[in-house]
């Protein structure tokens, strides 16, 4: 299972050298979940967008976006030379991959990946064939499903529309490079999905809930919140505000099987307390 985590900085914060301490800090966590490979999105002001699929680069500008990726752990591929790019960024979007499906050794399929106007990350696997015909979407460029999903989000559908297509684990978090400033965070079936603020009001996201705790003992940071997404719920943060609309979140018999896969890294309390709240119905995956 892969690794999500990122920083929503509030405008007013006073300290964002702590909110970018943080962020490296979760990477370094996220580790535990995936070390194919590992990348950051780092935002900034809107500029025209000319990448529009996934790219074998490791470093690539655009629309106002930074992507770094490589392969291997987080520690291999973050530099202290992003730094001033971090602490000056309004939304970071992190992850580590464990590799389900695209070869991992392909930067094409690692995260964040550029899709149309998105940038976007995803911890999970779904059926890639049913959404492609379900939403009539042309070839992808790599051999991810993640890249599937925000093929579907970027062609205009209403995203609780796809959110509630996708048959399998899903967790998402991804921002518009025309909207830079505003959040997505979505948690389909099961793939767990934490969200956290501090005392200047940024905002965190990450796949382990414990992450946060391991981040207040290595940083100056302390949070005020820390909140575990149900099943079928997508999040759009703008300017400090919260909108929450729900979808039915659909798992496969296959995927609880492997609850150790899912929970990965959980202590036996949040992992027993996420799995009590579980509301995903379960399918046989429809014919394409």
């Amino acid at each position: 299972m892969c690794g999500l985590f990122g920083l929503m900085r509030a405008s007013g914060a006073e300290h964002p050298e702590w909110g970018s301490d943080a962020f490296v800090a979760l990477g370094l966590l996220a580790e535990e979940r995936g070390v194919d490979s590992a990348g950051v999105a780092l935002f900034g002001r809107p500029t025209a967008i000319n990448v529009v699929t996934p790219t074998i680069q490791g470093d690539v500008t655009d629309g106002g976006c930074r992507v770094v990726k490589g392969p291997g752990r987080f520690t291999d591929v973050w530099r202290a030379d992003l730094l001033a790019t971090l602490d000056a960024a309004p939304v970071v979007l992190g992850h580590t991959r464990w590799a389900t499906q695209g070869l991992p050794d392909q930067l094409v399929n690692a995260g964040p990946l550029l899709v149309g106007p998105l940038a976007g990350t995803h911890n999970g696997d779904v059926e890639a064939a049913e959404l492609r015909a379900r939403f009539a979407l042309p070839a992808a460029t790599g051999g991810t499903d993640s890249e599937v999903i925000y093929q579907a989000l970027a062609a205009g559908n209403r995203p609780e529309d796809v959110l509630s297509a996708l048959h399998g684990r899903a967790a998402l978090a991804w921002v518009d490079r025309t909207r830079p400033r505003r959040l997505h965070l979505a948690r389909g079936a099961l793939s767990p999905l934490c969200v956290a603020v501090d005392g200047e009001e940024n905002i965190y996201w990450a796949s382990n809930p414990a992450w946060f705790r391991a981040v207040e003992e290595s940083t100056r940071i302390r949070f005020t919140s820390a909140v575990l997404i149900r099943e079928g719920t997508h999040l759009t943060i703008e300017a400090g505000r919260m909108h929450s609309a729900g979808f039915v979140p659909t798992a496969r018999p296959g995927d609880l099987l492997m609850p150790e896969r899912v929970w990965l890294g959980f202590d036996t309390t949040d992992r027993e307390r996420d799995f009590a709240q579980r509301r995903h119905r379960v399918t046989e995956v429809c014919a394409a």
